[in-house]
């Protein structure tokens, strides 16, 4: 009961926090910090109660490590929206352009969009992957790694974003209800909890597809979207099936970046010159590709 009623509850507390957030009139600055912590716990309780691996947990060292990866995650999430405070406040309008709850989906469509154009190219451009790269050096999936991350590729992405929707003209109040949409949806699927979701598959982004996100067979790696599974399957980076799991997740060239506990050297990593084997993913849309590429 628990597996099939996981993801609901998940959902329903999104829509209620944005809708109450939004009627009520409270602070977006102090209730998104609440709802992440609130995610972060919910979903921490699910991998001890519904684990869909047992060795993914992380250990006494991990948590360290990724406590740290957390604060600069946080660091990078901060700078990125301070970079674009003021874009965002210069062409955001004051009240939505159409009916707020018609404004939100919209919001949400632009914004995954532009996610998952940053996230595909942190696969398939060098530069950019000598970044994002970081996140797929563990060899587990849980929602504690989730915030392992180089701080320039949240500066990147998360800036990206956020003024992509200030140039569509989203006012503030449908991009903070997106944004909590997109949170919630960003820990689930990296959650180490054992949850099917069906055909909703198709439609939205799941722990089922991103541990494949996360394969180390570069053929079956696609999903870009963390939120939304649409623009997989419209730009042809959609490889699940059902029953379809990952062999091994991480990197499918180990040595190409540092491990996750050798954090300063994650963090300088990009800017040391690339291996000759470069160990970039291929990119699922262009066929099977030797591994390391």
């Amino acid at each position: 009961m628990l597996r099939a009623v996981a993801y609901p509850v998940l959902l329903s507390a999104t829509v209620l926090v944005a809708a109450a957030a939004l009627v009520l009139d409270w602070e977006p600055a102090r209730v998104s910090p609440l709802f992440l912590m609130g995610v972060l716990l919910y979903l921490a309780a699910l991998e001890q109660l519904i684990p869909y691996e047992r060795s993914w947990h992380p250990n006494v060292r991990e948590w360290r490590w990724y406590g740290v990866y957390f604060l600069l995650t946080m660091v990078g999430s901060a700078l990125a929206q301070a970079l674009v405070t003021l874009a965002v406040a210069a062409l955001s309008p004051r009240e939505p352009a159409i009916g707020l709850w018609a404004e939100i989906p919209g919001a949400l469509l632009v914004g995954s969009l532009a996610s998952y154009l940053v996230h595909r190219l942190g696969h398939t451009q060098p530069l950019l992957w000598r970044l994002h790269g970081v996140h797929h050096v563990p060899p587990k999936v849980n929602v504690a790694n989730n915030g392992v991350n180089h701080v320039l590729d949240i500066v990147l992405a998360q800036g990206i974003v956020q003024l992509a929707l200030a140039l569509a003209g989203f006012s503030r109040e449908s991009v903070f209800a997106a944004g909590l949409f997109v949170t919630a949806q960003g820990y689930f699927v990296h959650a180490n909890i054992e949850v099917r979701i069906g055909g909703l598959n198709h439609l939205l982004a799941s722990p089922e597809q991103h541990r494949l996100h996360h394969s180390t067979a570069l053929s079956e790696a696609g999903h870009y979207g963390s939120d939304l599974s649409v623009w997989d399957h419209l730009f042809g980076s959609y490889t699940w099936r059902p029953g379809r799991e990952p062999a091994a997740v991480g990197l499918s060239d180990p040595v190409s970046f540092p491990g996750t506990g050798e954090i300063l050297a994650s963090l300088l990593h990009p800017c040391r010159r690339p291996p000759k084997t470069g160990g970039e993913p291929a990119d699922p849309a262009d066929g099977p590709s030797p591994e390391g590429r």
